[in-house]
């Protein structure tokens, strides 16, 4: 049985959409409802999915772009307030916690260690969603787009989001899904756990983490023994 010990006092950084929880569902059908009401195509769910990573704005842009609109860009901009107040409305109807999510992080806290959401998302939303889902109560503290100098995957983010909870970040995990959070966690120079079911347009394995994760079971563990290891054998880790 893994030694839980280290996990005192350490800080677990978890990104949001894709990693906790899936929210593809209400985010497409966000977006899909701010096309339909202007006359555009809906973007299939399964073309939309993998792109959830880059942030609503850009997975407006590509609904637009898909639908054939000659200027993507300034129509995504023009048409976001929409999009955010839609959004707002429908933020958990079809979006759950991965399974498993709930319970791993209630471990880690019992072990010790303080998380803290590191999203591309809103810190509003991000709040609005953790609340409605039962979660906000888990964390020490929510970090959005909106909090920090710079947006994943600039380390800022990461470094900036430790801080906020009083962390220290020789003793993070970065845990997360995409590129955004790879490269957080590469530049921050903290150990990488992705999981390889949620939004990313490069498969997970190919980002090259630490520990690939297929369910969260496991993740207690790997951020035990990730953190009892001398930071040399960061990214020489199998994967499980």
């Amino acid at each position: 049985m893994t030694d839980l010990s280290a996990l005192a006092g350490a800080t677990i950084a978890f990104d949001l959409d894709g990693t906790l929880v899936e929210s593809a569902p209400d985010l497409i059908g966000a977006v899909n409802a701010v096309l339909i009401a202007h006359g555009y195509p809906p973007l299939p769910y399964e073309s939309g999915r993998p792109h959830v990573s880059r942030g609503a704005r850009w997975l407006l842009q590509f609904g637009l772009e898909t639908a054939g609109e000659p200027e993507p860009a300034a129509r995504a901009a023009a048409l976001f307030g929409g999009f955010i107040a839609y959004y707002s409305d429908h933020i958990a109807d079809e979006t759950q916690p991965f399974p498993g999510a709930i319970d791993a992080l209630k471990r880690l806290r019992t072990a010790g260690a303080i998380l803290v959401v590191c999203t591309n998302k809103p810190t509003g939303l991000s709040r609005n969603l953790l609340t409605k889902l039962g979660m906000a109560g888990l964390f020490d503290g929510v970090v959005g787009i909106d909090a920090v100098s710079a947006a994943k995957p600039n380390p800022a983010h990461l470094i900036e989001a430790v801080q906020a909870v009083s962390g220290d970040l020789a003793r993070t995990v970065m845990v997360g899904d995409a590129d955004t959070d790879a490269g957080a966690a590469r530049g921050a120079g903290t150990p990488l756990v992705l999981v390889d079911f949620g939004y990313s347009e490069i498969p997970a394995a190919e980002l090259a983490p630490d520990v690939l994760l297929h369910r969260f079971d496991d993740l207690v563990d790997v951020c035990a023994s990730l953190l009892d290891s001398p930071r040399a054998d960061v990214g020489h880790r199998q994967r499980r």
